[in-house]
């Protein structure tokens, strides 16, 4: 089981009370990733939230002017979280994350979270906040990427 010391070094989790971190790492697991791996693939049920360890994620979507997938951003720095979609209906990811080199992950079910959120509304705020601009940063990501294909 990951420890809270490791937990709160997520920016997602920074400042959230020890108990609620002791809480979120009993529904958390890690798990290996290998280079080329899906991790997820848009369109596909958003049941999980991600964060990287260690390693990189290739963030990719499907374009219809375009037979292959484009990637709109990398996440590879230690400690970000990439599938928010598991927190925000309709629970769908909008991209896919394929590994761009081996990587350890660690994933929180994002129903359970939820849950632990609502029963901690405080912190719930400051999580679902930190959400907010994780979405932003991606759409400005997605925006350039797609304006540098025309």
């Amino acid at each position: 089981m990951i420890s809270t010391v490791t937990l709160s070094q997520f920016g997602l989790f920074d400042g959230l009370p020890e108990s609620l971190l002791k809480e979120i790492a009993a529904i958390s697991a890690e798990a290996f990733c290998k280079k080329g791996e899906f991790i997820f693939r848009e369109g596909e049920k958003a049941d999980k939230l991600h964060f990287l360890v260690n390693g990189s994620v290739a963030l990719l979507v499907n374009l219809t002017s375009r037979p292959e997938s484009i990637t709109v951003s990398f996440i590879s720095i230690p400690f970000q979280s990439f599938g928010w979609s598991g927190l925000v209906p309709p629970h769908n990811y909008t991209s896919s994350a394929k590994c761009d080199e081996d990587s350890n992950l660690l994933i929180v079910s994002a129903e359970p979270f939820m849950k632990l959120l609502e029963q901690n509304p405080e912190a719930g705020f400051k999580v679902m906040q930190r959400v907010t601009v994780i979405i932003a940063d991606r759409l400005r990501n997605s925006r350039q990427a797609l304006l540098k294909t025309m």
